[in-house]
């Protein structure tokens, strides 16, 4: 049986199951003779998209919980692909790609969700623009210019106060011949020197026993306008002529400190105190203290110290020292303060050593130990033996290393207080510090052992002084006989 079918129009094709297709052939009227080929058009132009949009990146996409459904619009989409794909399977069968299923659900899972952004910093600042020059400062004013200073001007402000530099200047000066003046070597450094420096070269040259030196030093100085006029180089030139008695003293003193300046009055007294012309420095004490002219108290503790060494200046000494007394403003060093007790322990003037030693703790200054010592000898000195010893705990407890007096004064302390343990302990503390007993510490440690008795520990101290060179005195060597004498003897009257 022949059957015929009428062509059917493309725009009628309803899209079929693959293989319900398959088993079908369609083929054309008979009648016709010439078939028309129609161009297929591209896939994009049949089924227009609109773009996709990029991400709003506004919203914290990182933070957003992920949706586990499916958009409902990328799956009719994905839907509509598939059946595209379909009918264009159903239409080219000769060449075209075909869309497998797990390909197409790779695909359908991209558009599932927005892809997570990396996690970092979600607030970024943005960063401060750079400052502009013109901004920086006002305009029309110009930059302001930096003077460099030269090489040799820096180099001068350097050297001019270098004690190592001056100090070798005093050794150029001292090695120049006999014939040559010192202008020879200050010339060539002139161009580094400034107001004052050469004051520490001149005390160098009165150290080396030059003040001959000296002297041209100050008289080449004296030519210089941008060195002198310069108390502190007619100062120095003064001290080192007069320590070496080679000033000429003036005849009107008075005349002398009226008219120049303390600091040239006090280093003339430092010069004259130096030299051993005691006589001199307290004369010229006694015009600047009439003519109120007020000296460093430095200057009075020096010659009190070194007027203190000989009994017949006792008087002067107390003059001074009330002098010293009645002053307020007190500018004394701690070995001014030591040198002023020792001259009062030997005068006998205890109330000026517990005075200055409260005044010196009372500035904020921690005594020492030459002071500590000198306060239990003073106490020492006056009987007072249990204030000696609370000075004693005061050390300790301060933490200051005892030297070799220090020890001398506390055993002998302990042996005025009949204090056995304590002479025998700082006597092995002073062996331990590295300290040689002397022969009144040697002395002193016998007559403690002598009055407890112990005659073997006395022989022991006895042997050990020999050896180190000393020779007991008789006083101790007869109490020593006498001891041994009363040990036998009660050993003989025991039944």
């Amino acid at each position: 049986m022949n059957c015929s079918f009428l062509p059917i129009s493309r725009s009628s094709l309803v899209p079929l199951e693959k293989n319900f297709l398959n088993s079908i052939s369609v083929s054309p009227p008979a009648h016709l003779s010439t078939r028309i080929y129609h161009r297929k058009p591209p896939r994009n132009l049949r089924y227009p998209r609109h773009t996709k949009l990029p991400p709003d990146f506004g919203v914290n996409l990182f933070l957003k919980k992920p949706t586990t459904d499916t958009d409902t619009s990328l799956t009719d989409s994905i839907q509509s692909d598939q059946d595209d794909s379909s009918e264009e399977e159903v239409e080219d069968q000769d060449g075209d790609i075909v869309w497998e299923s797990d390909e197409i659900e790779a695909i359908s899972s991209l558009f599932q969700g927005r892809i997570p952004q990396k996690p970092g910093k979600l607030g970024r600042e943005r960063p401060l623009p750079l400052p502009l020059p013109h901004k920086l400062r006002p305009l029309g004013l110009p930059t302001p210019k930096k003077h460099i200073r030269s090489s040799r001007a820096s180099i001068s402000k350097e050297v001019y106060k270098n004690p190592s530099f001056l100090s070798g200047l005093a050794r150029e000066i001292k090695d120049l011949a006999s014939d040559q003046d010192a202008s020879v070597v200050l010339c060539k450094w002139a161009r580094f020197l400034r107001k004052g420096s050469l004051s520490l070269t001149i005390r160098e040259l009165g150290q080396m026993g030059l003040p001959e030196r000296a002297l041209q030093t100050f008289c080449w100085a004296e030519k210089q306008p941008t060195l002198f006029p310069d108390d502190r180089v007619l100062a120095s030139t003064v001290e080192v002529l007069a320590r070496h008695h080679q000033m000429k003293v003036p005849l009107d003193l008075k005349k002398f400190t009226s008219m120049a300046s303390r600091n040239v009055i006090e280093a003339m007294a430092r010069g004259f105190i130096r030299a051993g012309s005691l006589k001199l420095a307290w004369k010229l004490l006694l015009v600047a203290k009439h003519g109120k002219r007020m000296l460093d108290s430095s200057v009075y503790a020096k010659l009190i110290y070194e007027l203190g060494k000989n009994p017949d200046k006792h008087q002067l000494v107390a003059a001074l020292l009330d002098d010293l007394g009645e002053r307020e403003d007190l500018n004394l060093s701690q070995q001014d303060c030591t040198a002023i007790m020792k001259v009062c322990v030997r005068l006998g003037r205890f109330d000026i050593v517990e005075s200055l030693f409260s005044w010196f703790k009372q500035s904020g200054r921690n005594p020492s130990v030459v002071l500590y010592t000198t306060l239990i000898h003073s106490r020492y000195s006056q009987m007072k033996y249990r204030e000696a010893l609370a000075v004693v705990w005061e050390m300790e407890t301060s933490e200051c290393l005892l030297d070799l007096p220090a020890f001398r004064v506390v055993i002998k302390l302990f042996f005025a207080l009949n204090d056995l343990p304590r002479a025998v302990r700082y006597f092995a503390k002073m062996k331990e510090a590295g300290f040689s007993p002397t022969y009144d510490i040697y002395r002193d440690m016998i007559n403690v052992y002598l009055v407890s008795g112990r005659l073997a520990r006395c022989k022991e101290i006895c042997k050990e002084a020999e050896m180190a060179g000393f020779k007991l005195d008789n006083h101790t060597t007869s109490r020593l006989s006498q001891l041994e004498k009363e040990i036998s003897a009660a050993v003989l009257l025991v039944p």
